[in-house]
């Protein structure tokens, strides 16, 4: 007999990319009356509310519910829903897979969850990051996202190997009902890094990531550099806030561009004081990097058979901005630390 799954989708203004995450759950070759949904609107002001209902009009899924998440804060989002899907019920949904607006998966996306799940009791896949535009800049934003020098450390948000593996973390992760009841919802005081502290606990509490290269799905970048820039900033406040909350949480890579943007400071001021070696070291060091990966990234385009756009050679310069902003903005949220709850039990 076929499980019981929970969709949840928690959005804010997304009625541009929302429509395409239905669509792509419209052909879920996994009997659509063993799926409910539950959508959270976090006080959109566009259409998405629009877009949700749509949806919920339509016959052949177990449910469809809309629920209000007025604080708009994701971690908040995502426990208004996981509080409805462990509700009783008179036939309770066994797993839950929260997916993002921004998101897209393949037709089989929910029944490779289910398949990988009779084993498991968390299961997730790659997730690469895929370009809205086609244009010349918006690949290369992209070259730039998937680039390691810029942003995809984790192997998580890349496709590879061919078998299960055991990892920290994933995204698009399928958890059975008895995960949440046993570790518990978000931390809401976290803003961007819920996930790093829910998965910190999972480990803590013995539980293991199954990672299947089933499991497959994809991600919109920002689609402009400034929006860009201020993710990376707004994903670096986070950690540096998250340091004085549960540190544990937070791997040493986060703290890098911290460590570079401190280092550039630092050899500023030695510079200053006229040991300049310090810093045409680190500029020197930081640029052969930089263009190696750039010219690794373009290579890599290439060997996918795609044409490499002539705004790539601005890549260096990207991945500057993107360090520096994500450093200043890791800088800021450790100095907010004290102003903040401080250092809580993990």
């Amino acid at each position: 007999m076929a499980m019981k799954i929970t969709v949840l989708i928690v959005a804010y203004n997304e009625e541009t990319y929302l429509p395409r995450m239905l669509e792509d759950l419209k052909k879920q070759t996994y009997p659509h009356e063993k799926i409910e949904v539950i959508f959270v609107d976090s006080a959109s002001d566009d259409g998405t509310r629009q877009v949700m209902e749509a949806f919920s009009s339509e016959w052949g899924w177990s449910d469809v519910r809309i629920l209000e998440n007025p604080k708009r804060r994701l971690s908040v989002g995502c426990n208004i829903g996981l509080k409805d899907f462990l509700a009783e019920r008179e036939i309770p949904s066994e797993a839950l897979v929260r997916i993002d607006a921004h998101a897209r998966i393949p037709e089989d996306f929910i029944e490779a969850c289910v398949r990988t799940l009779e084993d498991e009791q968390i299961v997730g896949g790659p997730r690469p990051t895929v370009c809205e535009s086609e244009g010349a800049w918006g690949r290369t934003l992209w070259m730039a996202e998937e680039s390691m020098f810029g942003s995809s450390v984790s192997s998580a948000r890349r496709e590879t190997g061919d078998k299960k593996t055991y990892v920290k973390a994933a995204f698009h992760t399928c958890l059975r009902r008895e995960v949440f009841e046993t570790c518990g919802l978000f931390r809401e005081d976290l803003g961007r890094t819920e996930d790093n502290e829910f998965f910190y606990r999972l480990g803590k509490n013995g539980y293991k990531v199954c990672r299947s290269p089933e499991i497959y799905s994809e991600q919109y970048i920002r689609p402009t550099f400034r929006k860009m820039l201020k993710q990376k900033a707004g994903n670096g406040y986070w950690v540096g806030r998250t340091l004085g909350i549960v540190p544990g949480c937070i791997s040493l890579y986060h703290l890098v561009p911290l460590a570079f943007l401190l280092a550039l400071v630092t050899s500023g001021v030695l510079a200053i004081c006229g040991f300049f070696w310090c810093l045409q070291l680190l500029s020197a060091l930081y640029v052969s990097v930089a263009v190696l990966m750039a010219v690794y990234a373009a290579f890599s385009m290439q060997r996918e058979g795609e044409k490499v756009p002539i705004p790539a050679l601005l890549l260096p310069g990207i991945f500057f901005c993107l360090h520096i902003g994500y450093g200043i903005g890791t800088l800021i949220g450790v100095l907010s630390i004290p102003f903040g709850r401080g250092k809580q039990n993990e």
